[in-house]
């Protein structure tokens, strides 16, 4: 069986040892590049990889680009090989943050053209509340080819920009409501979004306990935000295009499947003074 949007904690525990899954522990936090890191070392899930949102879901920033661009695909498409991922591999990545940083993982492997990849339904917590094992134990991967397939799933700024007043496009803002209105900005050094841009939290995705809320939920109010728009028209984005993945997976699991990413996202946007912003 394969696992296309999300994984159970129980479903997972079912095939640790399997050798066609490969895990990856994708622990993040914004303000602390230490802690994935720090909290992998501590303890993870058995056979587990460690999957950096700064190191490995992203490339550099150079000042221009957004605070986590995507990789060259040649470059990510090797490391994914270096860890044992290869055609007829289900992937499944986790994390503690209701599944915003693997859903960064899900999408980015859809974007190559693998479509095996689920996310662990309430992630870290579920397992431990579960009580599943856990280990310190840093795995040996079984280096293999991964042979990427594009696909056409994500737009860029000038995309957007082109697209600002057209009905060919609906943004979707994943960042939480204040930011969206530019208020209580920390991260980024400009306030506000992108003219247009409509606002859905990603955390409206899941429930109390961070699990996905059901699909027919989901769907219903999906489809009041967008409204008659084509799925193929809507466009995500948030701060740097992580939490982002994290509505287009919620699309997915609605069957509202063919929406697309603007990697570059608000962090990218306001790097170049001309484009245009919003606050209201």
């Amino acid at each position: 069986m394969s696992f296309t949007t999300l994984i159970t904690v129980d479903e997972l525990d079912a095939n640790l040892d399997n050798p066609r899954y490969v895990t990856f522990d994708c622990r993040h936090e914004l303000t602390n590049p230490d802690f994935g890191d720090t909290e992998y070392a501590r303890s993870h899930l058995p056979h587990a990889h460690f999957a950096s949102v700064d190191r490995d879901l992203a490339a550099p920033p150079n000042g221009s680009n957004g605070r986590h661009p995507l990789p060259d695909v040649e470059t990510f498409a090797a490391w994914l090989g270096s860890k044992g991922v290869t055609d007829g591999i289900q992937v499944v990545g986790y994390d503690n943050a209701a599944g915003v940083y693997a859903s960064r993982l899900w999408w980015m492997l859809r974007w190559l053209g693998h479509d095996a990849v689920a996310v662990l339904d309430g992630g870290w917590e579920a397992w431990l509340r579960a009580g599943k094992p856990t280990t310190q134990d840093v795995p040996q991967a079984k280096p293999r080819t991964f042979a990427p397939r594009v696909r056409d799933v994500n737009v860029d700024a000038h995309y957007v920009l082109e697209n600002l007043e057209s009905e060919k496009m609906l943004v979707i803002d994943a960042r939480s409501n204040d930011r969206f209105h530019g208020q209580n900005e920390t991260i980024d050094p400009v306030a506000g979004h992108i003219p247009g841009a409509l606002n859905r939290l990603f955390r409206n995705n899941v429930s109390e306990e961070g699990l996905f809320r059901p699909g027919e939920e989901l769907r219903r109010e999906f489809e009041i935000l967008i409204g008659g728009t084509p799925v193929r028209n809507v466009v995500h984005q948030c701060g740097s295009g992580v939490s982002a993945c994290h509505n287009l997976l919620a699309m997915e699991l609605a069957g509202m499947s063919g929406s697309r990413l603007y990697p570059g996202s608000w962090s990218e946007w306001i790097a170049d003074p001309d484009r245009p912003v919003a606050t209201d």
